[in-house]
């Protein structure tokens, strides 16, 4: 008796078919709720405000930071679905099969496509550091459009036969009345973690290890320059530093997506999911959907024009004519 008094039904009216849930003090429900609509709604609003800021200004149509919008929108849809996540910590879903089949198949496209414009992002970088001379040749706003709208197009794609045996039949591995589950079959298991996970960390190491060596050796290149240089060098040398930044900048990006990454797709991986408790669960997830948040915060801090961007947004500056035409760099 004990036992059934520490639970409750997700729906009462299916007393032989519903999910149950532990019950939770009132109090904890609410701060849970509290918290994580918070971090979803600063998700939003904050990645909402890097979408805002590259796309009104023509000054900050670059390509690397088209591959910063990409990003922005993919965690801008993060935000939006974490609504969804807290359901599930909750521990009832109560959207129905059709709903759940949907959710799971959108965050798998949105985390497919953070992955591979994370890959893009390391592969432009090594670019501008490596290979300085050509980078405007090899990196143009045409081919990275390109590049981005392929990452989109082929994660629908691959996630759409990933999970196509769910979006036939919504809800054939669920046990009970409240719960959602996708399964999906072995092969495409395997084929998902090598090429959303293992594969994209393994270039985005090897990429950003090669990028920081020769940025380490061009920044005491720099240091070691005579101060008798003509301007033509001086605007090469200045050039150098501004990419090396922006190396730097995307370096930190990577490195939290990456420590945010790790936990969910370890515990995949070794197959310890079904050993967490609910929390321990939950957390991990959190963390996951936590750093769609942690990237604008990152640029504020590193990125000057994105600052000013905000200062220009905050004061509607941008809905004056002409205002795209503003100086940000």
């Amino acid at each position: 008796m004990e036992a059934l008094e520490e639970v409750e039904l997700c729906f009462p009216q299916l007393l032989n078919t519903s999910c149950m849930r532990p019950k939770r003090p009132y109090s904890e429900v609410i701060l849970t709720y509290v918290i994580l609509s918070s971090i979803s709604l600063l998700t939003a609003a904050l990645n909402l405000l890097v979408i805002v800021s590259i796309s009104h200004f023509k000054q900050l149509h670059t390509p690397t930071n088209f591959f910063v919008l990409s990003l922005a929108v993919s965690d801008f849809f993060v935000g939006l679905l974490m609504f969804f996540q807290i359901m599930l910590i909750d521990g009832c879903w109560l959207l129905g099969n059709l709903m759940c089949v949907v959710y799971q198949y959108l965050s798998y496209i949105i985390t497919s496509a953070s992955v591979g414009t994370m890959v893009l992002i390391c592969v432009d970088r090594y670019v501008a550091i490596c290979d300085p001379l050509h980078y405007p040749t090899k990196v143009t706003q045409k081919r990275v459009q390109v590049c981005v709208c392929l990452c989109w197009t082929c994660s629908v794609i691959f996630q759409s036969l990933v999970s196509k045996e769910n979006l036939e039949q919504p809800g054939r591995y669920i046990s009970c009345s409240g719960e959602c589950v996708v399964v999906g079959n072995y092969i495409a298991g395997v084929a998902d973690l090598v090429l959303s996970f293992i594969g994209p960390v393994i270039v985005i190491i090897f990429l950003y290890m090669r990028v920081f060596v020769v940025a380490v050796s061009q920044a005491r290149a720099m240091r070691s320059h005579i101060a008798t240089v003509t301007l033509q060098c001086s605007v090469s040398v200045t050039v150098k530093k501004s990419e090396l930044k922006a190396a730097l900048t995307l370096g930190v990006v990577v490195i939290v997506f990456l420590i945010c990454l790790c936990p969910y797709y370890f515990v995949t991986i070794t197959g310890q999911d079904t050993l967490l408790s609910a929390s321990s669960a939950a957390s991990v997830i959190c963390l996951f959907y936590f750093n769609s948040c942690l990237n604008p915060v990152i640029y504020a801090f590193f990125y000057p024009w994105f600052r000013k961007c905000l200062k220009l947004i905050f004061t509607l500056h941008i809905l004056q004519p002409g205002s795209s035409e503003a100086s940000i760099l």
